[in-house]
């Protein structure tokens, strides 16, 4: 119960600064501020792979940095994934770098996985609105909340127990009643029907799961229990808060574009 306590207490804090910088701060202020966090949960990710693989930590954080900023500032001038594949290919040729194959593979990933994907977090405020960016984050964030609570309460059949055995349907339950009630209680706001409120909830459920089994999985490869470097012990890392947040905003980003326009 102090568990639950403490996860929810430490949730709705961290919501309500997230919800402010969210309603207050301009979109010119907010998208850089969630660049230079996309960048820091890109270093967190590549240092946690650095444990146990070759990487190359800073030319891949580096290269993250100019796609995202490339997408947001400049799209005409666009960075491709192929260009800075290449670049990077050229750059583990270099003497320090010991395993080139391993170390692009492993760079090229990290790149895909957070600044890419993550890029939708970044696009969504910048293109459509800060408004959605606050319902995204919503409905997969309180998503967490419905699948945590709902998995201490009655959590009995487990999911995939060799990956995250803490996951269970009962709380798989729990997440996409969170979402879809979040995403029906923003109707007024985003004016989207009944049907279509539901099936983004839903989409937002299914997919953070799996984004939150995704980073369990690197975890459990490289040997460690959180991946936090920024935050207090205790509260894991800031990868671990944007777990379900990487692809499932990626997912979502076209329909809610399409639906709001």
């Amino acid at each position: 119960m102090n568990r639950i306590i403490k996860r929810t207490v430490t949730a709705l804090a961290t919501a309500a600064v997230v919800a402010s910088a969210f309603i207050w701060l301009p979109k010119e202020y907010l998208v850089p501020l969630m660049i230079a966090v996309v960048v820091l949960v890109h270093f967190e990710f590549s240092r946690l792979v650095s444990l146990k693989y070759p990487i190359m930590v800073y030319p891949g954080v580096v290269a993250g940095l100019v796609f995202l900023y490339s997408a947001v500032y400049a799209p005409r001038a666009y960075v491709s994934i192929p260009l800075l594949a290449f670049l990077l290919a050229v750059a583990a040729l270099s003497k320090k770098v010991e395993k080139p194959v391993a170390s692009l593979a492993t760079t090229v990933f990290g790149i895909v996985y957070i600044p890419v994907c993550l890029s939708s977090l970044v696009l969504i405020p910048w293109n459509i609105g800060v408004k959605w960016l606050l319902y995204t984050v919503a409905i997969i964030k309180i998503s967490d909340m419905g699948g945590f609570a709902f998995g201490i309460a009655f959590g009995k059949h487990k999911m995939c127990p060799a990956i995250s055995p803490n996951k269970s349907w009962e709380g798989m339950a729990g997440s996409i009643f969170g979402s879809c009630l979040v995403s029906c209680l923003f109707m007024p706001m985003t004016h989207f029907s009944w049907a279509a409120s539901i099936a983004l909830g839903l989409a937002a459920a299914i997919v953070g799961t799996l984004g939150d089994l995704v980073e369990s999985r690197i975890k459990r490869e490289v040997g460690v229990k959180d991946s936090s470097m920024f935050m207090p012990s205790g509260m894991g890392g800031l990868l671990d808060m944007f777990d379900s947040l990487v692809f499932a905003p990626a997912l979502l980003y076209p329909f809610i574009r399409y639906l709001a326009s």
